[in-house]
């Protein structure tokens, strides 16, 4: 078996503090900051945002995030979800013009027995993928991971949202802008 070196996963599993900086919800208070290069934060629509992983199982790996806070799926409005679902296809496009993965892995973590580690603010994952590359599973075979700073994954998928039709970008620290 060949092993996967991943040293970035091991600030995630032993962090005291989950979000020092945030006294409730990391998904609705990272979004009201001035910063989204910061932040992480590719994209935005009316009712959902698109921010990059900060300790991706792949280069590229997203979450598109209503911006309503619930852990219910079932919560969400139809304008909502509508938006939500379309910012995923703007995602999906994103990714593969910037990354040109050979596919992607797309879900939701509902639950407390769903695995994820935030259950209060519903968020889809979207992971670009490679012939061969890491998987979720613990047990690995003749697998390599591939790496990239998240700053420069960070400009080649801004980029890419930017040039998709109807995107503005109001100045360099911010997300593109679908509304």
């Amino acid at each position: 078996m060949d092993q996967v070196f991943a040293p970035w996963r091991i600030e995630w599993i032993r962090r005291e503090e989950k979000n020092p900086d945030i006294e409730d919800c990391v998904f609705c208070e990272l979004p009201a900051q001035a910063d989204d290069r910061e932040n992480l934060i590719v994209a935005r629509s009316e009712h959902a945002f698109v921010m990059l992983n900060n300790y991706p199982y792949n280069p590229g790996h997203t979450m598109v995030i209503p911006r309503t806070h619930t852990g219910e799926y079932t919560a969400l409005d139809d304008a909502v979800l509508l938006d939500h679902a379309r910012l995923k296809q703007r995602a999906f496009d994103a990714l593969d013009a910037a990354l040109e993965p050979d596919g992607f892995n797309a879900g939701l973590n509902l639950g407390d027995g769903a695995g994820g580690s935030i259950n209060d603010h519903l968020h889809t994952h979207v992971v670009p993928r490679w012939q061969g590359d890491t998987n979720f599973m613990p047990v690995l075979s003749d697998t390599s991971v591939i790496v990239e700073a998240l700053e420069e994954t960070y400009e080649r998928v801004h980029e890419a949202f930017a040039s998709q039709e109807g995107a503005s970008v109001p100045d360099e620290r911010s997300a593109v802008s679908f509304r």
